[in-house]
């Protein structure tokens, strides 16, 4: 697997370009067609390379589909444990970044959390009320221009929705949800780094008393 990789460097292979066949692969590294398969069988899996009949081996790069695909299965069961873990990691990032948060956003910025934010009160279905509530905090995160961060918050997605939509969207069916919202984004408008941090806190542990110790 590695001397394939290399193989991919060596010849800058992108996207789209095809592998050589699995003969030709055993004949350069001096491999059994069973050793050359396995390896193809886990650059599969890691997103590298897609495998298609007729054509052979090309280069893909699905590696963040592949970590969101294992992300997805290991939260398939959302708990007290998956919870805390989801909401302390987003605590770290949507806390502690208020200082990047002022010093880089901007009036658009606020006017579009807002409708963000509107769209999520009138929204009377519950799922896509938790798809506005998910945007509205990725919005907010996106506002750090951090690529990596805005990855991680795409891998996930899927339990940051079952938290919106089974515990915290449905809790607060009385628009609480909402004002909270409208609290952090006051907050950062007004530049005021406490109110921010105090308010987001609140926000991402409102949920906790749904799930049992």
């Amino acid at each position: 697997m590695i001397e394939i990789k290399a193989l991919i460097d060596k010849r800058n292979l992108v996207v789209g370009d095809p592998l050589p066949s699995e003969r030709e692969l055993g004949d350069m590294f001096a491999s059994s067609r069973t050793t050359v398969r396995e390896a193809m069988r886990i650059l599969k899996a890691y997103g590298v390379v897609d495998v298609r009949p007729k054509v052979g081996a090309v280069i893909t790069d699905r590696r963040m589909d592949a970590v969101f695909d294992l992300y997805s299965f290991n939260t398939l069961e959302l708990n007290r444990q998956t919870y805390l873990d989801t909401q302390s990691f987003r605590e770290l990032i949507e806390v502690g970044s208020v200082d990047r948060l002022i010093e880089r956003f901007q009036p658009a910025d606020i006017v579009e959390l807002r409708e963000i934010n509107d769209a999520m009160r009138e929204e009377g279905h519950n799922p896509t009320a938790a798809q506005h509530d998910y945007h509205f905090h990725l919005k907010l995160v996106g506002i750090l221009a951090n690529k990596q961060v805005l990855e991680i918050y795409r891998i996930m997605q899927p339990v940051m929705l079952k938290i919106m939509e089974t515990g915290v969207a449905r809790m607060k069916s009385n628009g609480l949800n909402f004002d909270e919202h409208g609290a952090i984004v006051d907050a950062l408008e007004s530049r005021n780094r406490l109110a921010f941090q105090y308010r987001m806190s609140q926000h991402l542990e409102a949920g906790l008393a749904l799930f049992k110790e």
